[in-house]
């Protein structure tokens, strides 16, 4: 009798350590992926400046896009193979049959990756003629592109919370330009060669407008795709290292014909290119562990370590105005990522993920990552 009215209390304890367990790796995971984000946010920006501001011969900006595509899809080519399990037959007809096959479904991709390629080509552009403090600043004008254009697109809905804090985005990011055009940044930008402020910002704008546009017109297609993520991933790179070829002979034939496709390529720009090529795939299997409010205060923390950075490596000068710019840049970003106040049913909640979107293509991100059977994928 004695052993059978402990034994309850000994399953419940034996139950509790486990869960418990799992809560502390969880909360490591956590802080593990707020660290992965706000370092891959930061030390891309200021490594491309770092590469594009450095003495001697200037890298090709047109052929680090092409290769940074290439070693995108060969990465998840190989990702792809190890959900096959190494199985190479598995694995040459889901891709014959994925892109061959299904082609309209692959043709839809030629759209979001045209404009990929040419927001890749425009952040090198951006960075190479803005500080990396203000184009951190200024690119997260992509929030407000996005939000108008998941509105107008996939017909969502914002809280006031959210409509506030796009507003005080913009506030933000146009006290900024006010500083800089008055500051000594615009000065000695423009003495210093091959650089120009007004190209910078014009680049920045319309990499956020494209940005915007691509990411909800991406996600309207995963929408209707039970794909994973990677092999939308091959076939955009597909076109990207296409587009991307066309646009470094239109911009670039002649020179990289005299000098060389890896003309200029050193160590650190080849870490850039790598940074671009994994990063975004990095931070896909890293946003499972984090929600909107981590990705929300990754992204502010990383501003303010892009402007600490700058101050040190490009001696970057801020005062007063880019400081209340930047502050509600931050302030913004993080309200925005905050969830909306009511809280729905479990009944409600999960007719809202098999609904939303945005659910629907961050799930696929990261479940599609691991091994799973070959009916996961077929359908696309």
């Amino acid at each position: 009798m004695a052993t059978g009215s402990q034994s309850p209390g000994s399953e419940g304890a034996e139950d509790k350590l486990p869960s418990r367990r799992q809560s502390e790796a969880n909360k490591k995971l956590k802080y593990i992926s707020l660290a992965i984000l706000v370092i891959q946010n930061a030390s891309l920006i200021l490594s491309i400046r770092y590469v594009r501001t450095l003495p001697g011969d200037r890298f090709f900006a047109t052929s680090a896009v092409v290769m940074a595509e290439v070693l995108k899809v060969f990465t998840c080519l190989l990702l792809i193979l190890f959900q096959r399990r190494g199985n190479v037959k598995e694995f040459v007809v889901l891709l014959f049959d994925s892109i061959v096959v299904q082609y309209w479904d692959t043709l839809k991709l030629a759209i979001p990756s045209l404009i990929y390629t040419l927001q890749n080509n425009l952040q090198y552009v951006a960075i190479s003629n803005l500080p990396a403090a203000t184009f951190q600043v200024t690119y997260q004008l992509k929030i407000l592109t996005t939000a108008l254009f998941s509105v107008l697109m996939l017909r969502k809905s914002l809280s006031r919370v959210q409509w506030v804090s796009l507003l005080l985005l913009f506030a933000g990011v146009a006290i900024v330009q006010v500083e800089q055009d008055g500051s000594k940044q615009k000065e000695a930008i423009g003495s210093s060669a091959n650089q120009n402020y007004a190209k910078g910002l014009v680049a920045v704008v319309v990499s956020c407008l494209s940005s915007g546009f691509a990411g909800v017109y991406f996600e309207k297609i995963l929408k209707g795709s039970s794909a994973s993520v990677w092999l939308r991933n091959v076939q955009l790179g597909i076109f990207g290292t296409v587009l991307g070829l066309l646009g470094l002979w239109w911009n670039d034939g002649a020179a990289i014909a005299e000098k060389g496709f890896l003309f200029g390529y050193t160590p650190m720009v080849w870490g850039v290119i790598f940074n671009q090529a994994f990063g975004g795939l990095l931070v896909a299997v890293v946003v499972k562990y984090a929600d909107n409010i981590l990705k929300g205060f990754a992204t502010s923390f990383s501003i303010i370590v892009s402007t600490v950075m700058s101050i040190y490596l490009f001696g970057f000068h801020v005062d007063l105005l880019f400081t209340v710019g930047a502050g509600l840049v931050i302030g913004a970003v993080y309200m925005y990522s905050l969830p909306k106040a009511a809280a729905p049913s479990s009944s409600t909640r999960s007719s809202l993920s098999s609904s939303n979107p945005s659910n629907r293509a961050g799930d696929s991100e990261t479940d599609e990552f691991l091994p799973k059977t070959s009916e996961k994928e077929k359908g696309s």
